[in-house]
C-alpha cells in the first residue's frame, strides 16, 4: 500500500491519496461475501450457499463493493493519520478513483487539520486583581434564605392579595371571546410576583378577596411562542379561593439550633461568613483566570478550521440536549417551543464554539511549548476521587485509556493556566 500526503490551496487542509493492493481489496471483498452471503438467493442453491462466483454473475461484482470499501478504509485511513502525524479535524471528503475486484483501490481523502499559529506573549501580561469582600448584607441575606426555606406556608383570610402571597385560583383565557388550548385549570396555585404569568396578569390578582370573581385584560407578547396568541388581547375569568403567605422564623439562637448545627446565632453567621470568603475567592480565581486565557487568546491569531467549530458546536448541543432530558423535554420539543431549527441554534452557538476552540488551541500550544507534563500524583488522585463518586474500583477506572488521558489533559491545561498567572503582573 502507498499513500501521498499534500497540502491543498485551501489552508489548514490536506490531501491524502491511497493506493491499496489489488490482493487486498479481492481478500476484503470474499471476507465481505462470507458475511452477507446469507442474504442472497440463487436458483439452485439453498440460500446463503451459492457460491460467491455465481453471486458475482446474478448481481455483478459492484454489488461488494461499497461494504469493502467500508470494511477495508476506516482502519488504513486512522493508521496512516497517525504513521504521517496529521491531526484531522473534520470528517474527510472521500473521492474514489478506482474500484474493482482484481484492481488497486485509489481513493483520496482530503480532510482538514489542526492550525499551525504562533501563540501570542503568555508570560509578563497585566491583568487587573479580583477581589469580592464578604459584607453584612451578604451574610443576612443568606439568612433570609434560610428562614424562607423553613417558612411555614399559613392560611389568610382576613385581608386581600398582595405581593408574594400564594393563591389558589381558577382560571379560563379567551381571545375575542374564544378559549383557547392550555388557558384553563382549576386550583391552580400562583405565587405573586413569580412572573410565570403573562405580564401584567398577576398584577391584576394584587386586592382581590377569597371568592371574589374578576375579568382579567391582558395582552400576550409579540415573541409569545404560540404563534396563534402572539400580540392579541386576552380575557380571563379569574376566580380566587385561597391566598396564603409564607411566616417567617425569627432569626435568633432557637433559630440557629433549628437549622444548623451550632447553638448560637453569631456561630452560625461567622459559619455562613467563611463559606462565602471561600466561595468569592473561588469566583476571584476563575475570573482572574478567564480574563488571562482571554487576554493572550485575543492576542493570538489563528485560522480555525471550520470542522473543528463545526464539532464543537455539535458537542453544545449535545450539552443542551442532555440538560434539556433532565426537564424532561426533548432537544426537538425546546426548538419547536423557540420556533427555531437546529441550524438556526447551531448559528447561534458558533461564536461560543470559535471562543472554545481558539482557548483549546492557545492552551495546548503553552502546554507543548513548556513541555508540560501531568504529574502521576495528581493522576491517581484525581481517578481515587472519581473512583469514590461512582462507587467503581480505581484500577479499573486506570486502565480507562481514554478517561486516564482526560484526566492528563485537564491537568496540564490547569498547569498552563496556572502558569500564565504565576508570571503575570497583577495590579
Amino acid at each position: 500500500m502507498s499513500i501521498n500526503v499534500e497540502k491543498t490551496e485551501n489552508k489548514n487542509e490536506v490531501k491524502l491519496t491511497f493506493t491499496i493492493e489489488a490482493e487486498k481489496f479481492d481478500s476484503a471483498m470474499k471476507r465481505v461475501y462470507a458475511k452477507s452471503a446469507k442474504y442472497f438467493s440463487i436458483p439452485g442453491f439453498r440460500k446463503g450457499k451459492a457460491p460467491m462466483a455465481m453471486v458475482e454473475k446474478q448481481y455483478g461484482s459492484e454489488i461488494f463493493y461499497e461494504d469493502t470499501f467500508n470494511e477495508i478504509v476506516p482502519e488504513v485511513y486512522e493508521k496512516e493519520l497517525k504513521e504521517n502525524n496529521i491531526e484531522a479535524v473534520s470528517n474527510p471528503n472521500i473521492d474514489i478513483t478506482q474500484i474493482g475486484k482484481g484492481k488497486d483501490l485509489i481513493f483520496t481523502a482530503v480532510v482538514q487539520v489542526k492550525p499551525e499559529f504562533k501563540v501570542a506573549k503568555y508570560k509578563g501580561i497585566e491583568l487587573k486583581k479580583v477581589e469580592y469582600n464578604v459584607t453584612d448584607e451578604n451574610i443576612d441575606h443568606e439568612l433570609k434564605h434560610m428562614a424562607e426555606r423553613n417558612a411555614r406556608i399559613v392560611n389568610v383570610e382576613d385581608r386581600a392579595v398582595k405581593k408574594d402571597d400564594i393563591t389558589v385560583i381558577d382560571f379560563e383565557g379567551s381571545v375575542d371571546g374564544v378559549p383557547f388550548e392550555g388557558g384553563k385549570s382549576d386550583n391552580y396555585e400562583l405565587t405573586i410576583g413569580s412572573n410565570t404569568f403573562i405580564p401584567g396578569f398577576e398584577d391584576q390578582i394584587i386586592g382581590m378577596k377569597i371568592e371574589e370573581e374578576k375579568d382579567i385584560k391582558v395582552k400576550f407578547p409579540e415573541e409569545y411562542h404560540a404563534a396563534d396568541l402572539a400580540g392579541k388581547d386576552a380575557v380571563f375569568k379569574v376566580k380566587l379561593h385561597e391566598i396564603k403567605e409564607k411566616e417567617l422564623p425569627k432569626i435568633d439562637d432557637d433559630f440557629a439550633k433549628d437549622v444548623s448545627e451550632f447553638d448560637t446565632l453569631k456561630e452560625l453567621k461567622n459559619s455562613i461568613k467563611e463559606k462565602l470568603e471561600k466561595e468569592n475567592e473561588q469566583r476571584a480565581k476563575t475570573e482572574l483566570e478567564e480574563a488571562a486565557i482571554e487576554q493572550v487568546s485575543q492576542k493570538t491569531k489563528i485560522d480555525i478550521p471550520s470542522g473543528m467549530i463545526e464539532t464543537e458546536t455539535d458537542n453544545i448541543l449535545r450539552d443542551l440536549e442532555t440538560r434539556l432530558s433532565y426537564q424532561g423535554m426533548t432537544l426537538e420539543q425546546y426548538l419547536s417551543f423557540m420556533q427555531k431549527t437546529k441550524d438556526e441554534v447551531k448559528k447561534e452557538y458558533a461564536d461560543q464554539a470559535e471562543k472554545t476552540v481558539k482557548t483549546r488551541l492557545v492552551l495546548e500550544a503553552i502546554v507543548k511549548e513548556e513541555n508540560i507534563e501531568a504529574d502521576q500524583v495528581k493522576v491517581d488522585e484525581k481517578i481515587e476521587e472519581m473512583a469514590k463518586v461512582y462507587g467503581r474500583k480505581a484500577e479499573e477506572l486506570k486502565n480507562n485509556e481514554q478517561l486516564v488521558n482526560y484526566i492528563k489533559d485537564t491537568l496540564k491545561t490547569e498547569e498552563a493556566i496556572s502558569l500564565i498567572i504565576d508570571n503575570a503582573k497583577i495590579k
